[in-house]
């Protein structure tokens, strides 16, 4: 007598048991289905119903209420922006990729900013790193009209470029031109731009401080810069900032802000640097550097031997230094160092180490003559110096 079913018998039970399993599953899942479809029929029936209950068939607009006239700031205000916001323009700056596999060529956006009119000849000042990098440039003007930018000239140190359009006269309306030295923190500001790619855009705020370093594409020092809280934000770069007066007093040029967007610190070159270096670089393409033709000693130097100054080291021949009378430093005949002048003083203007002189020479002209006030020795001596270009 066989104690066990044979493996064909017991694998057919469990077949049938599988397929019993089965069946009841199907008919729980379509029990499943109706009860939901029932469900939600009954939700799109109430919801109907009380969506009936909340309308009003007889709802009409409410009334307007008048609202009182423009206070004299906001007329201000707009009647600035209708009369700048065509000097401003809006720069597409346009490079090139190579396709990988086919060797093909592509101009793609490299990016926007902004920037100004000029004058009527059609010179558009902007940001040097606003045109970094472009093989092609473009200015839409406020009248959306685009024209094929032509590079003028720049000065990455300062973070200043210029363009020229061929546009009609008639299309080109110059930003009238302010002044920052006598600007004071508190003072009303704005900021015209194209940000993220939205042009004409209008930015308020005050003068935060004054006298700020910011570092140029370049990594050189630019001095004396505005500081303000009007919103600034990527493509408000190269655009104007002005005065309560529409005057230009600043050219945006960066933020402080940890995620790249506005954060309540903007920064623009003052107007009193662009006055002076834009009309180089329409003259000369670059900005020609005032120099002495001198060569200094390090402050360590000069500290070294207890100077309070700037030790020169040598004398160009035949340089403005060298017509002035300045001495270089020498070695003597029984091999001491014979000291040579130390700069003290440039135009009444104290100079206490390398980057002091440094930063007057950058505020000065080609061709202007200067008192430079040396100590040789024990004497003072003050000596006329024509200001030379800075051989690169």
């Amino acid at each position: 007598m066989e104690l066990y079913p044979d493996d064909a018998n017991f694998g057919d039970a469990r077949r049938v048991q599988t397929d019993t399993v089965s069946k009841k599953l199907q008919w729980y899942r379509a029990l499943v289905v109706v009860l939901v479809l029932m469900l939600g029929f009954f939700v799109w029936i109430e919801g109907r119903a009380w969506l009936a209950g909340s309308r009003d068939p007889h709802a009409t607009p409410r009334p307007i209420v008048p609202r009182q006239p423009l206070s004299s700031g906001e007329l201000g205000t707009i009647d600035l922006f209708e009369k700048t916001s065509p000097s401003v323009v809006y720069i597409a700056n346009v490079g090139v990729r190579q396709d990988f596999f086919t060797l093909n060529v592509y101009e793609i956006p490299q990016g926007t900013g902004s920037g100004f009119i000029w004058d009527e000849n059609g010179y558009v000042v902007t940001n040097a790193h606003v045109i970094q990098g472009a093989r092609r440039l473009q200015v839409k003007l406020a009248d959306q009209s685009m024209w094929p930018a032509q590079f003028v000239g720049w000065e990455p140190d300062k973070d200043l470029a210029v363009l020229k359009i061929d546009a009609p006269r008639d299309q080109l309306r110059p930003i009238a031109v302010g002044r920052s030295g006598d600007l004071r923190v508190g003072q009303n500001v704005l900021a015209i731009g194209n940000p993220f790619g939205f042009d004409q855009t209008l930015t308020t705020g005050i003068i935060s401080g004054l006298g700020r370093e910011i570092q140029s594409v370049t990594n050189r020092p630019i001095r004396d810069v505005i500081q303000t809280d009007a919103a600034i934000n990527p493509g408000n770069s190269g655009g104007p900032l002005l005065d309560s007066a529409g005057r230009l007093i600043g050219v945006n040029t960066a933020i402080f802000s940890p995620s790249g967007a506005y954060a309540g610190i903007g920064f623009a070159v003052p107007v009193d640097t662009v006055n002076r270096l834009v009309p180089q670089l329409i003259r000369y393409g670059k900005v020609r550097r005032a120099a002495m033709g001198i060569e200094l000693a390090s402050d360590s130097v000069a500290k070294s031997y207890d100077l309070s100054g700037v030790l020169v080291r040598r004398v160009q021949r035949g340089s403005a230094a060298a017509r002035a009378g300045v001495r270089p430093s020498r070695v003597g005949r029984n091999g001491e160092v014979v000291l040579g002048d130390v700069i003290v003083e440039v135009g009444d203007i104290p100079v206490r180490n390398v980057e002091d002189l440094l930063r007057i020479l950058d505020e000065r002209e080609v061709g202007e003559t200067v008192t430079v006030s040396v100590t040789r020795g024990n004497q003072s001596v003050d000596l006329e110096v024509t200001l030379q270009e800075l051989r690169e």
